[in-house]
């Protein structure tokens, strides 16, 4: 089995491959004070619960967008499985023609969604990752990444806004049946989701403007990717687990390679 890590800014994805299928993947809140043990111990109760033997764990590659926790995760494997985790870094090989002023400087979490995306649904394939900030990866049709858009996700905009409004409260993301709110909670509801699927629309539409294209597929993972589905008909396709696929495809590159 090969098992999968995603370290993100707010959580932690893992998953858990049997050759190319998923059997299993679950979260863990980001934090970066953390040391490998106590992560350790979370996985281990994992996989203690769901019946999986870290022995049966033969490989693990790890995307990271926090450099300082790579140390505790490579321990963390090292104690636990007993195994050299590959972290998508400059020098593996990913698949991709990565078209950026400094390939070095593109976040691997963008990579992973970007090589599964192309390879699930071809190109040209545009991905929006709905998370801490929402990101948009281009791919063209020879699966050559040509860059994108970043900006603050949904819950940080919202979250920035109530930090800096003495007046307004938090509030549930949800999808209100209308636009124009009738109280101070609907209408920050409206301007976080309605503000980011104006957003999304706009982006994608220049996106494919400017490359000329017309049936670029959109793919959108992340955990409010279905709830902004909901408010527009631009996203085409909601794949929760890309950046899981993503990362094993890239073990398996590099295993090849090997």
């Amino acid at each position: 089995m090969v098992l999968v890590i995603d370290i993100g800014n707010s959580n932690i994805k893992m998953g858990l491959f049997d050759k190319d299928r998923l059997i299993d993947s679950w979260r863990l809140t980001t934090a970066a004070n953390r040391t490998s043990d106590e992560y350790g111990m979370l996985v281990m109760d994992v996989f203690r619960n769901k019946s999986y033997r870290p022995a049966d764990v033969a490989g693990i590659v790890i995307s990271s967008v926090i450099p300082g926790m790579n140390y505790s995760f490579e321990k963390l494997c090292d104690y636990y499985f007993h195994v050299k985790p590959l972290f998508v870094e400059p020098g593996i090989k990913t698949g991709i023609s990565i078209r950026y002023d400094n390939p070095r400087e593109l976040g691997a979490d963008r990579i992973v969604c970007s090589l599964a995306a192309f390879r699930l649904y071809g190109g040209p394939v545009i991905t929006v990752d709905f998370g801490t900030a929402t990101t948009f990866n281009v791919i063209n049709e020879k699966g050559e990444f040509l860059g994108g858009v970043i900006m603050a996700g949904i819950k940080t905009a919202a979250k920035a806004l109530i930090d800096s409004a003495a007046k307004l409260q938090k509030f549930e993301l949800e999808l209100p049946d209308k636009i124009t709110g009738k109280n101070p909670i609907t209408a920050m509801q409206s301007g976080a989701l309605y503000g980011a699927i104006g957003s999304a629309e706009y982006i994608i539409a220049g996106i494919k403007r400017e490359n000329g294209w017309r049936d670029a597929k959109v793919v959108a993972t992340g955990g409010l990717s279905e709830l902004v589905k909901k408010g527009t008909g631009v996203i085409d396709v909601i794949d929760r687990t890309l950046t899981l696929t993503g990362l094993k495809m890239i073990y398996d590159i590099n295993q090849k390679k090997a």
